[in-house]
């Protein structure tokens, strides 16, 4: 990654955390601005926009953009010098252009002294914006796309929450009834349509994973980012899912969106490569490859007053989304059941082969829901999930057995294979309605750390704080006579 610094006295781009410097310069003395989270707290510490670096880094990724470069920089530089009261800068990276693109940012940059130059060797946004973010000394890291779609009014509002320590991230959406957006109806089914995958599968919040506005707190950008793989578009929706896994807050901005239809992004490659990214990023999550209950304990924000995390929690979103991922967990584990009857069918009793391939997919089946479909992260009351989790367990096996033990009962000659697995899948299904509730309201139910407090108790407890109160502001009074 080549750095290109054409202004004077343009501030140089620091190396990130634990890696070297991407410039020759004098390193960036650690400052106010560079504000690390020490472990979770109610809220955030407000960025200290009194400091010798740029409060915001805008960066701008580029591929072949030669013709839009230019006016883009000019209406963006203007736009921010006239209303952001700090510091600030706009990062131009790009991603191996084979056009003008470069020499003209380096262009504008020698004019601009706020605007600076990264030229990578590797195409991709994602990776862009892992490597610009990382190396930014600023506390407050953004990223728009170069045809500026999104009326800039929304930035004021997009980067108020990060500065002022309310949100970690802030993201630009178009699928609010509050927005306001000119695009094609393509265009709107797919962006729809993936935003209810993603809300459906992976138990998502936010309304819109792929607008092109986006800003960062720097301190949660160093935390997250070394945990994203993605290097194209799909690095947008990993990083705003772990966000929300780690208990971050995500501020919402509705914006005023108006397509661009000279846009050269592939629709339909983008849509596949995002659907493929899903399945990557869910296999992380639940395999644990992305420590996310340490980073969720570094991160996440404390409980609310006279709350414990526990009751603050939810039970992993809507009843939709839950039953979708139920379903995607119980058509893989029935698949799994019904491999591991026939195999051990062949060797002995058919009861006791469904009592094996039970027991082996119940296991799994109650991790992989306890953490995809419920949100549950961390060892926490592991031990007592997957215990109740196998009391459930014995209720697909009586249902099992039961209609194992009907059918080898009846009169005529003994069964075939193929009656077997109709008549304990259809016992399967029918103890997964059951599963489905049991899990939902008692086995993965949040649950405090104390119980909830009675009315009497809170009239004591006021009672006791008022006395208390009172003699306190009576002794001051003694005192002061």
């Amino acid at each position: 990654m080549t750095f290109t610094d054409q202004a004077a006295g343009t501030l140089p781009l620091s190396g990130a955390a634990g890696g070297p410097a991407l410039d020759a310069g004098p390193a960036t003395p650690a400052g106010p601005a560079a504000v690390l989270i020490a472990g979770p707290g109610p809220r955030r510490s407000p960025v200290n926009t009194r400091t010798a670096v740029p409060v915001l880094d805008v960066t701008i990724p580029v591929y072949n953009e030669e013709r839009d470069l230019e006016a883009c920089l000019r209406r963006l530089h203007s736009h921010l010098l006239a209303s952001f009261p700090h510091a600030f800068r706009i990062t131009v990276a790009d991603n191996a252009s084979t056009d003008g693109t470069l020499k003209t940012a380096e262009r504008v940059a020698r004019e601009l002294r706020e605007v600076t130059v990264v030229h990578l060797a590797e195409k991709g946004r994602g990776n862009a914006l892992r490597q610009v973010w990382l190396a930014s000394p600023s506390p407050v890291l953004a990223y728009m796309d170069v045809d500026l779609s999104t009326d800039l009014a929304a930035l004021a509002p997009l980067l108020a929450p990060l500065i002022s320590g309310h949100s970690d991230l802030a993201v630009g959406t178009r699928l609010t009834r509050s927005s306001r957006v000119v695009r094609g109806p393509k265009r709107e089914f797919i962006s729809r349509s993936y935003n209810f995958l993603l809300h459906s599968f992976m138990g998502a919040h936010f309304s819109d994973a792929q607008c092109g506005f986006k800003a960062i707190r720097a301190d949660v950008a160093r935390q997250l980012l070394p945990h994203t793989l993605d290097n194209a578009w799909f690095f947008d929706t990993e990083l705003l899912v772990l966000a929300e896994k780690c208990g971050l807050r995500v501020h919402e901005v509705p914006v005023d969106w108006t397509d661009d239809p000279d846009s050269s992004v592939d629709i339909v490659q983008t849509a596949v490569a995002d659907l493929r990214g899903m399945a990557r990023l869910s296999r992380d999550l639940v395999s644990g490859r992305i420590p996310v209950p340490e980073l969720r304990a570094a991160l996440a924000r404390g409980p609310l007053p006279a709350a414990s995390r526990a009751q603050e929690q939810s039970s992993g979103g809507s009843l939709f989304g839950q039953l979708v991922r139920f379903g995607s967990i119980g058509v893989a584990s029935t698949l799994a059941y019904l491999v591991i009857f026939l195999l051990c069918r062949g060797l002995m009793d058919p009861q006791l082969a469904n009592f094996l391939a039970l027991l082996t997919t119940a296991v799994a089946n109650t991790a992989a829901n306890r953490r995809f479909t419920f949100g549950i992260q961390g060892r926490h009351q592991a031990g007592r999930h997957h215990f109740e989790g196998l009391l459930v367990f014995t209720i697909g096996l009586a249902l099992t057995a039961g209609a194992l033990a009907i059918v080898h009962g009846s009169p005529g000659s003994p069964p075939g294979p193929w009656l077997e697995i109709v008549t304990v899948t259809a016992a399967n299904l029918a103890a997964t309605a059951v599963k489905f509730l049991l899990f939902r309201l008692v086995v993965f139910r949040p649950r405090g750390t104390r119980g909830p407090r009675t009315a009497s108790a809170v009239r004591s407890t006021a009672g006791s704080t008022a006395a208390s109160s009172t003699g306190a502001s009576r002794s001051r009074t003694e005192t002061a006579q």
